[in-house]
């Protein structure tokens, strides 16, 4: 009897601390003055999953951002970056000027770049739209084996398989002739890299691993680097969806079919995904860089070619650029919206811009997966559809395999292509870049791609959405409650 009354009285004890501590974490939360539904989201799994709250919210929760991981600046703008930026910023302000005869105000996304000192505007590129691995990939190892000085890489997934196998093949022989190569990898997307990484380092490559997740570092674990980014002798860029991966390439080998856009950029363009790739450099190895010209060489210039600016953004930004250009595009839009996404769980702003622009009379279009990589992403993501819909947005579900893409074309005159999903994670947590595009040549090629894919798809008709049974729509609303999390 004795040693039950004492364990209840431990007991109690346990409670009473739990609950100080959790009043503490709620207090906590609100003082971060944080998104009131991610406020929220944390607040219920603090109260519905008792002692796992906390540890989600210790370990993934916490406003890391602020702190000391985010708070050094490493990467030091050099006279190499400030001597270019002086030379080019008047350079950028005519080339809006110049825009704005062309599209009026959806210069607002370049503008406001420039404004921020984000990136400069780009003219007279050459950008080629690469569709799926079958296309990327060729394209990608062809401009790798004619690198002359450097070749840079920066990837959220890189797997040790055919594609994976052939990548390293290709970097160890440039190692070989004498080119620089750098690798960086994020460490928990590149679980399945094995021992390319030990092989490469052998061979005089540099490899780092972005954020390694260990457990004494678990509460990193939530900001991963989700760029894809290559750049080759400063004159040829790559930046998309794909990451290095067998499942891109449809070979057969997959069951899945996987649809997803890369872009190939020649030009001074290129500048801007060389001086990000830095900024990862300078964080994973705690380096300042002198920034060389031989990394920065004069660009070619390509008649008549494509207006490109650069966005990137990640927890250490000052705001989240890629949500910012997308909502300064859409809110000018005159005719037509058309995006493709994987994971579509808009914050409130992009969902309210969405359908104010549907309101107005624009057409608004989008794609999504029919079948999801991740049951309570898709889920979630169906949540939003029914009032989109009664707002007079169609939404089409891909059925031929997984739509990854993450592109954006309004007006036929604007494009983005990037590695953006349309979710918290890619806005405000994860290192995210996207080009801004605008060439009407190039927009009417990712028109014409985007009603391909509307053909393999079905558009949802709203009385038949509407119709689906009450358990679909509660468990679509009860994964709506994890979003912010997600």
């Amino acid at each position: 009897m004795d040693n039950i009354l004492e364990f209840v009285k431990q007991s109690q004890i346990w409670v009473v601390l739990y609950i100080i501590v959790s009043i503490g974490v709620v207090i906590t939360i609100l003082l971060e003055n944080r998104n009131p539904s991610k406020s929220l989201a944390y607040i219920l799994v603090l109260l519905f999953l008792p002692v796992v709250g906390l540890i989600v919210y210790y370990f993934f929760g916490r406003d890391l951002r602020k702190e000391k991981i985010f708070k050094k600046k490493v990467f030091k703008e050099t006279h190499i970056v400030t001597e270019f930026i002086h030379k080019y910023f008047s350079d950028s302000e005519r080339e809006l000027a110049r825009m704005e005869k062309e599209i009026g105000d959806l210069i607002s996304p370049f503008k406001l770049l420039l404004s921020q000192k984000q990136s400069l505007v780009h003219r007279n590129n050459r950008v080629t739209l690469l569709t799926n691995g079958e296309e990327k990939f060729p394209a990608l190892f062809d401009a790798l084996d004619q690198a002359r000085h450097h070749i840079h890489l920066e990837y959220y997934i890189f797997t040790k398989d055919d594609i994976g196998n052939q990548l390293t093949e290709i970097l160890i022989r440039k190692a070989s002739e004498g080119i620089i190569v750098r690798v960086i990898i994020d460490d928990r997307g590149s679980n399945h890299i094995k021992d390319i990484p030990r092989k490469l380092k052998e061979a005089g490559i540099e490899v780092y691993q972005f954020m390694p997740v260990r457990f004494a570092s678990l509460s990193q674990a939530n900001y991963r680097n989700h760029r894809k980014i290559v750049v080759i002798d400063g004159k040829t860029g790559f930046v998309g969806g794909l990451n290095i991966d067998d499942r891109y390439i449809n070979n057969g080998k997959h069951q899945l079919f996987w649809r997803d856009t890369h872009l190939k950029i020649e030009g001074s363009a290129v500048k801007e995904l060389q001086f990000n790739f830095f900024k990862s450099l300078s964080f994973v190895t705690k380096k300042q860089y002198e920034l060389e010209s031989a990394y920065f060489p004069e660009a070619i210039d390509y008649d008549d070619g494509a207006t490109i600016s650069v966005a990137a953004s990640g927890p250490a930004s000052p705001h989240p650029y890629n949500l910012e250009v997308l909502l300064s595009a859409i809110n000018q839009a005159k005719k037509s919206i058309r995006i493709a996404n994987p994971y579509f769980i808009p914050p409130a702003e992009l969902l309210t811009a969405l359908e104010l622009a549907a309101a107005s009379g624009i057409e608004v279009e989008l794609i999504i997966p029919a079948q999801s990589d991740s049951y309570i992403v898709q889920h979630a993501s169906f949540s939003y559809l029914k009032t989109l819909i009664k707002r007079g947005i169609k939404i089409y579900l891909y059925n031929k395999g997984f739509m990854h893409a993450k592109t954006v074309v309004i007006d036929g005159k604007l494009s983005f292509v990037g590695t953006v999903n349309m979710d918290i994670r890619s806005f405000y947590i994860n290192f995210e870049i996207a080009a801004i595009v605008h060439q009407p040549e190039f927009a009417s090629r990712m028109e014409y791609q985007f009603a391909l894919d509307k053909a393999d798809s079905s558009l949802i008709k709203a009385k038949e959405w509407v119709a689906r049974s009450q358990s679909k729509k509660f468990i679509d609303s009860v994964c709506r409650l994890l979003a912010p999390l997600l």
